[in-house]
Formats: structure tokens, sequence, C-alpha cells
């Protein structure tokens, strides 16, 4: 099963790459880094440098994903979120019953793509004003239907254990939280 994280300038390095590292160790999930730029190149909020897999313009199958992932961090999030083809992808994935995932920032782009009004729903502190059509909650991980948020880089593994577990299920999200030694 495939899986889409979105990658644009000033993305939050500890929330995209502890998902993509994460899920990569689960069979058989397979992660897309995916680039909005100009480049495969893209510089976190942090600046270290990562190389996507793909570029947005490249996701010509949409059917071949199960998920679409969106890190924070700013101004990345900002960035997807004023990206129509990222906007679009989200809105057609979740329109499809397929999972959407944001943390911290990202939830700003579930929000321009009108599929959280009514939704419970958490984000980084002080987005709360930014997605006002949801049920604000400020837990550490919120399901609400195929949509999943988090808080923020502190929460990024149990972040990842929740999209591991709706895509794999409960025993391989379980067998990956004993392998990386993360307590309960």
């Amino acid at each position: 099963m495939n899986v889409i994280v979105f990658l644009a300038a000033g993305f939050e390095e500890v929330e995209a790459l502890t998902v993509v590292d994460y899920l990569r160790r689960v069979n058989p999930i397979k992660v897309d880094m995916v680039a909005i730029g100009d480049s495969l190149q893209v510089s976190g909020s942090h600046q270290i440098e990562v190389k996507a897999d793909k570029h947005i313009d490249e996701l010509a199958d949409l059917d071949a994903y199960e998920a679409v992932i969106i890190p924070g961090g700013m101004p990345g999030a900002a960035n997807l979120r004023d990206d129509q083809r990222v906007v679009k992808i989200v809105r057609d994935m979740h329109t499809a019953g397929k999972l959407v995932a944001a943390i911290c920032a990202g939830p700003i782009v579930l929000e321009k793509a009108k599929i959280i009004a009514g939704k419970k729903v958490t984000s980084y502190p002080g987005f709360e004003k930014d997605i006002p059509n949801s049920i604000y909650l400020q837990d550490a991980v919120v399901k609400d239907g195929n949509i999943i948020t988090s808080r923020g880089p502190g929460k990024a593994v149990d972040f990842a254990l929740e999209i591991v577990a709706v895509l794999a299920g409960v025993k391989e999200a379980e067998t990956l939280r004993k392998n990386i030694l993360y307590d309960k």
C-alpha cells in the first residue's frame, strides 16, 4: 500500500521524517516523499535538506495511494496549503475514503480542502484559530473517520503509530512500538 508524504520548503523535519521512517519499517507500506517545489531537494524549517522521491507533477494515479500525510512546520504547512495541487489531492483522497493525516500546522491544509468542518481535530497550539469549523481537541492524536491529526514534533511517534494502526492494523502498530522501544 502506497502513501504520500508531501514536502514543501520549511517543513518540520521531525514530523515528516519520523513518519516516513516508521511507516517504511512496516510491510506492506511504501512511502513516497513528494516535493511540490522546483526541485526534489527540499529544505526543512531547520535547514535539513531532504531529497524527495517524486515531484507532485509525477502523481498520475491517485488510486495507487491509500493515504496522504501533511507534515507541519512553517512556512512548510502554509506552502502546502497555498498549493492548489496539494489541496485538490487532499480533497480527492478524502472523498475516496482514503486516509488523510496532518500534524502540527498541517491541519490548515485540511481546512483549505474543506474536509474538517464538524470533525474532531487537533494541531499545534495557536493554529486552532485557523481551523475554526472543526471541533478542536488538545489530545496528542485525534482520529475522526478517515482523518488523523496530531499536535507537533513531540507527538510524531504517536502520530506515526496511529497511521500504521489504520493502514496495517493494530498488531503491526504494536510490533513497531516494541521494535522501536516506545513504551506506552
